[in-house]
């Protein structure tokens, strides 16, 4: 099993939901991304989603989008984004994942790709913009190396499309809670229960939810039917408002926890 299969299988053991916050790697710069996922370990997160940063993330809100920014400013890339997951695997036990943009995770190469995220000791991939009838090759690279390719479904996902996508993913499906970027909200969609519950009709693969997730009473309120639980602008948000990068670390720690104890 993957170290994110035993994760869940672990949690689910024991009636706890997992937490998994994003940041993106090197914002404000790859030291300070190393401090806040020890840092978050620390506080009860689960498993980590690490943000390649890409020039054109179609996907994020305005709040992600200027971290990737500032990380590509500072010097961030795929290369040194897999070298710091290989300083973090020596010290933490916890599953991360790469989350990116086909732009720039394909750019080395379907196996080479693959052959580094497993040296690096990543356990996914979340490849954004690529449906798994264009990731054949891809996907089947990082299963061959025993890393979780983690494809996304959304409430405009139709139902057979969502069998497909919930036999074909590893590690967890990902489901985005909303139609849109990501980006805080003041409420989650109010049939997002019955959405996740559709995935379960069709499939026991765990279900993290993402996308607007901003609040212990979300993620409260979604661990109620789902797996897990993704939080990212909630806590880069605290990161660009800190005055430093000692603050940012012990912001987003202290929101972790906050997120993490109605989980348990």
């Amino acid at each position: 099993m993957s170290r994110l299969a035993d994760l869940f299988a672990a949690l689910r053991s024991r009636g706890e939901t997992a937490l998994v916050p994003f940041v993106t790697a090197g914002d404000p710069d790859l030291a300070t991304t190393e401090a806040l996922v020890l840092a978050m370990a620390e506080a009860g997160a689960d498993a980590i989603e690490l943000g390649v940063a890409f020039s054109d993330p179609m996907a994020e809100g305005p709040t992600i989008q200027r971290s990737s920014e500032r990380a590509l400013r500072g010097g961030a890339s795929l290369r040194n984004v897999l070298q710091l997951a290989a300083r973090l695997r020596t010290r933490v036990e916890l599953p991360i994942v790469l989350m990116g943009y086909a732009n720039n995770l394909l750019s080395m190469g379907d196996d080479a790709f693959a052959a580094s995220a497993e040296k690096a000791g990543v356990d996914g991939v979340i490849c954004v913009d690529l449906p798994p009838e264009e990731g054949e090759a891809f996907h089947g690279a990082l299963r061959a190396r025993g890393v979780d390719p983690i494809l996304l479904a959304a409430p405009t996902t139709r139902p057979e499309r969502l069998e497909k996508l919930a036999k074909e993913t590893r590690g967890f499906l990902y489901f985005v809670s909303l139609t849109g970027t990501t980006g805080a909200r003041r409420a989650i969609s109010e049939t997002l229960e019955s959405e996740v519950a559709a995935v379960r009709a069709v499939s026991d693969v765990p279900v993290c939810v993402g996308f607007g997730v901003s609040t212990p009473e979300h993620a409260s309120a979604i661990a109620r039917f789902a797996d897990g639980v993704v939080v990212g602008s909630a806590i880069v948000e605290r990161i660009e408002r800190a005055a430093s990068p000692d603050a940012a670390v012990a912001a987003v720690a202290a929101f972790v926890a906050e997120l993490k104890r109605p989980l348990r």
